[in-house]
C-alpha cells in the first residue's frame, strides 16, 4: 500500500540508508495518490535531522546579462531577448550593502551571483574578493557563484572568507542537452568537485518544471547525493517571454511540493532550500514548501525576478511554529 512504502521509506530516511532510484519512483507514485502523508512524513524526517531551524539566505545580482550560454530558461543569455537588465560588477560597497540588510533581516547567508560562464578579468576578481572579505566581518556566511571554477580560484575565494560556493547542475544529466548545448554536463560537476577539494561547503541543485519528469528529477537527486554537496537548491521554472520556454505549462503545486519531498527523502540530512519561482507556482499552498521538507528558505528578491517582502517569509516561519536559525 502507498502509505506503508512511504512509511518504510521514512524509516529508512531517518536512520540515513540510503534509498534507491525504484524506491524513490516508488515513492513518488505513493506521493502523488496521499501527498498529504507523504508531506508529513518529510517533515517528520526534516525535523528529526534538522530540527525546527529555517535558515534564510539572500542574493544579488552582482553582475547581469551577456551570457554566452544557450539554457533555454535564462532570461541572461546573449542567445534570447528577454529584457532582463544588463549591466557590468556591480562595486563591492553595493553588494555589502545589499549583504546587511538580509543579515539585518534575519539571514545567515548571501550570495554573490555573477552572469557568465566565468569570471576571468583581474579586476572583477579583486572586486569580488574584497566583497567577500568585507560582508564576512558583517558575520554573516558568504556564498558565491561565479560560473565554472578551478582549484587555484576556489582557493583565493576560501582565503578571503567564502564559505560556500554554488553551482547548479540544473537538471539530470541525461535531460541537460534538452535544456543546454553551449557546454557540458561534466563542466558542472567539476565545478562542484574543485570548491569541494579546497574544503569550501558547496551549493547545488537544480531548476524543476524544464519538460523533464519524475526520474530526471530523481536522477538529479542522486548525483548530487553521490557529490555529496551542503546545500540543495530547487528553484521552479518562471517562464521569462523571449527564452524558449517562455510558454512552457505550470507545474501543479501538488507535483512540485511533492519533488520537494522527494529530495528529502533521497537527501535527509541535506540542506534543501527553496528558491526562485516558488511565490508564482505554489501561491496559496507557499507555506506547505517548508511541511514538504524544505529548511533553508532564500528570502527577497531573485536575479531578475521580485520574490517577496522578507517580513512575510518571517511571519510565515513563526506562524509554522518553526523559527529563523
Amino acid at each position: 500500500m502507498s502509505r506503508d512504502h512511504i512509511e518504510r521509506m521514512k524509516e529508512k530516511a531517518i536512520q540515513r540508508q540510503p534509498i534507491t532510484f525504484d524506491e524513490a519512483l516508488e515513492l513518488s507514485d505513493s506521493g502523488m495518490k496521499q501527498p498529504f502523508h507523504l508531506m508529513a512524513a518529510a517533515s517528520e524526517i526534516r525535523e528529526h535531522h534538522k530540527g525546527k531551524e529555517i535558515s534564510l539566505c539572500g542574493i544579488v545580482n552582482a553582475k547581469s546579462g551577456r551570457c554566452p550560454e544557450n539554457c533555454k530558461f535564462c532570461a541572461q543569455s546573449i542567445h534570447y531577448r528577454s529584457g532582463a537588465p544588463v549591466y557590468p560588477l556591480i562595486s563591492a560597497a553595493e553588494m555589502v550593502e545589499k549583504a546587511r540588510f538580509v543579515a539585518e533581516n534575519g539571514a545567515r547567508f548571501f550570495g554573490i551571483v555573477t552572469s557568465g560562464k566565468r569570471i576571468s578579468g583581474r579586476k572583477e576578481w579583486e572586486a569580488i574578493r574584497e566583497a567577500v572579505k568585507l560582508i564576512a566581518d558583517l558575520g554573516i556566511k558568504v556564498c558565491a557563484s561565479l560560473g565554472t571554477i578551478d582549484r587555484k580560484k576556489a582557493v583565493e575565494l576560501k582565503d578571503a572568507g567564502l564559505f560556500r560556493y554554488h553551482h547548479n547542475l540544473e537538471t539530470a544529466r541525461s535531460f541537460f542537452p534538452n535544456i543546454c548545448t553551449t557546454h557540458d554536463y561534466e563542466e558542472d560537476v567539476d565545478a562542484v568537485r574543485a570548491a569541494k577539494e579546497t574544503g569550501l561547503s558547496t551549493c547545488c541543485g537544480g531548476l524543476i518544471g524544464l519538460g523533464e519528469n519524475i526520474s530526471h528529477r530523481i536522477e538529479l537527486a542522486m548525483t548530487l547525493r553521490e557529490l555529496d554537496v551542503d546545500s540543495v537548491p530547487v528553484n521552479i521554472l518562471n517562464p521569462i517571454p523571449g527564452t524558449p520556454l517562455a510558454s512552457a505549462p505550470a507545474l501543479p503545486p501538488m507535483e512540485i511540493l511533492v519533488t520537494i519531498a522527494i529530495f528529502r527523502f533521497l537527501l535527509p540530512e541535506k540542506d534543501i532550500k527553496l528558491c526562485g519561482g516558488k511565490e508564482k507556482n505554489l501561491r496559496q499552498l507557499l507555506p506547505l514548501g517548508i511541511v514538504a521538507g524544505c529548511n533553508s528558505w532564500m528570502t527577497g528578491n531573485y536575479l531578475t525576478t521580485l520574490g517577496r517582502d522578507v517580513s512575510q517569509d518571517l511571519e510565515m516561519i513563526r506562524d509554522l511554529g518553526l523559527k529563523v536559525g
